[in-house]
């Protein structure tokens, strides 16, 4: 079978061309990986004067609440936001990694896109450890899912089949990364946090790169209601996110009073909707480009905040 040059024209499914790409991320893998153990300086002191999260992607951050805070207890808001992030960052690498792993056993384990899968879910792991670890230096505690949360992690690698799967994986990945991408050159940032998400931006990419081709290869063979299905669940995660960043128990943490009522504040909040905007909307042209912004989808997204 020849290489497809563009996937998006292809008439079938290019195994070929999909071991081309799995290989190349190998390749840089080997090349571009790294230990968070060594990577890190778990041993320097935390500068006092440094966000966790730059001022300007706090919830919070431009409402008169956020203007009646001290530094320090702005400081503060950002530690317990970023520990908040992190945690659910946990909480995503570990869904991803157990789809994988479902999907490894219908898979030949001799095939480059079984390795790059394997490698990927390596990274995985080394981030859980990476953000836990991060989380317990800068001095918080980790975020626990409720249990129906804990509920829908146990079911979801069970339907995360064809397009769902990388489209799920996108949506997990792309909204941290994008802003992370922004924000990780940022002055006000803690020097470790600036270095984790240097970390997770050059690795993630290469996930972003494989979830984002399995889905352009898939289009060709793909049935209407593969697309339909894709298209639009992708939606439920919508007011998900929009909750899980704004969880009271941060503001409650952060010795924040009310903490239902900062969590309103927070959610009607124009400073922290142009965050929610800016990082969907490298995802949301890419859904769209592929035919996988249904309308359903693309209303809950807008009612949660994410698209303008």
């Amino acid at each position: 079978m020849t290489i497809a040059n563009n996937p998006e024209t292809a008439t079938e499914y290019d195994y070929d061309a999909r071991a081309v790409v799995a290989r190349r991320l190998l390749k840089g893998s080997a090349q571009r990986s790294y230990d968070p153990i060594i990577e890190l300086d778990f041993d320097a002191p935390l500068p006092s004067d440094k966000f966790f999260l730059p001022p300007r992607v706090v919830s919070i951050y431009g409402t008169d609440l956020w203007e009646s805070l001290t530094t320090q207890q702005q400081i503060e808001v950002s530690r317990q936001e970023l520990a908040n992030i992190l945690s659910v960052g946990i909480w995503f690498e570990n869904l991803l990694n157990r789809a994988l792993l479902v999907r490894l056993m219908r898979q030949d384990p001799a095939a480059s896109t079984t390795h790059y899968a394997l490698t990927e879910m390596g990274d995985e792991c080394r981030h859980m450890t990476m953000f836990g670890k991060v989380i317990e230096h800068v001095g918080a505690r980790a975020y626990p899912m409720r249990r129906w949360e804990r509920g829908a992690m146990h079911l979801l690698p069970f339907t995360m089949r064809g397009t769902l799967l990388w489209v799920i994986t996108l949506v997990g990945e792309e909204l941290f990364d994008a802003l992370q991408r922004q924000i990780k050159d940022d002055p006000e940032l803690q020097p470790i946090v600036a270095r984790l998400m240097q970390i997770h931006v050059t690795e993630e990419s290469r996930h972003i790169g494989f979830a984002r081709d399995g889905i352009v290869r898939r289009m060709p063979i793909r049935s209407r209601a593969e697309t339909v299905l894709a298209a639009n669940l992708h939606g439920l995660a919508a007011p998900i996110f929009r909750l899980l960043f704004t969880n009271p128990e941060m503001y409650q943490r952060a010795g924040l009073p009310n903490p239902r009522e900062v969590a309103a504040i927070a959610r009607a909040n124009p400073h922290f909707h142009a965050s929610q905007i800016t990082s969907f909307a490298p995802l949301a042209a890419f859904f769209r480009k592929t035919g996988l912004m249904g309308s359903f989808a693309e209303r809950r997204w807008r009612r949660a905040g994410f698209l303008p």
